[in-house]
């Protein structure tokens, strides 16, 4: 059992449809990379590597895409899974991002990412790309969706940036356009991530859960109040989507899960 699961069952939260007496969903993984030390716990961990942390980091995203991607057949088309924090500023885009260059390394199919955070689009950046034609255009003109993506790691990683004017076109990703898109995602594709706003702040990625194969929750540890993780999967499962994994990032654990097997 991997330490993120321990966590998130000590977190209390209590889902709808879930076990009692904790967070019972498929494991996530905790993502390490950017997870923050207590001060007095870092002689703990100061003699590791760089390679160290970042192994630890690939291996619980690992599970991640393990638990939510790999485990799981494909009896029609491509798998869609929407990321989604339940607060902003979660690392739901890195999540997701992490996510999908592992699966497209795990994989010989197809892997694309989706930018649907219109707000603030950040996996172009993270690529080295810029939002120009992408998610937003394809609401708006017809064409293959692989017309508005991009390769952007190895032969098999694709991205669909946000889009041009995305910030203006919020609205579209509750018509009756973004079912179609996604359809379009799922026939193009082998695997399909799509990293959407907030669910806390905004409702697009209820919307577009409803669409997908699921959604995996993204919470902050430390940060993540209790009330709101368990207020946002009622109104997940109320909606009808189906939460596939979470995945507690940004933990304060002075010691990484790694390290256990040292001890």
């Amino acid at each position: 059992m991997s330490r993120n699961f321990e966590l998130l069952q000590q977190a209390g939260l209590n889902i709808p449809g879930a076990g009692a007496g904790g967070l019972n969903l498929p494991l996530g993984g905790n993502v390490l990379v950017g997870t923050r030390v207590e001060a007095k716990d870092r002689a703990h961990v100061a003699s590791l590597r760089p390679a160290d942390l970042n192994r630890a980091a690939h291996e619980e995203t690992l599970c991640l895409v393990q638990n939510v991607f790999l485990l799981h057949g494909q009896a029609e088309g491509g798998r869609v899974v929407v990321f989604a924090a339940v607060d902003s500023r979660s690392g739901c885009s890195r999540v997701c991002s992490q996510a999908g260059r592992i699966l497209a390394e795990s994989v010989p199919g197809s892997v694309c990412l989706v930018d649907a955070d219109f707000r603030k689009p950040a996996l172009a950046a993270g690529f080295r790309t810029t939002n120009y034609h992408g998610l937003a255009d394809a609401l708006k003109v017809a064409g293959p969706m692989r017309g508005f993506a991009r390769i952007v790691h190895g032969d098999n990683l694709w991205l669909v940036p946000s889009g041009s004017a995305a910030e203006h076109s919020v609205g579209l990703l509750h018509s009756d356009y973004i079912k179609k898109r996604i359809d379009d995602l799922r026939k193009e594709f082998d695997y399909v991530l799509i990293d959407a706003p907030a669910l806390n702040s905004y409702s697009e990625g209820i919307a577009m859960g409803q669409f997908a194969d699921g959604l995996v929750l993204v919470l902050q540890a430390n940060s993540t109040r209790r009330d709101v993780g368990a207020r946002i999967a009622e109104r997940l499962n109320a909606s009808h989507v189906n939460i596939l994994g979470a995945v507690l990032n940004k933990r304060r654990f002075p010691i990484p899960n790694f390290l256990y097997r040292r001890l």
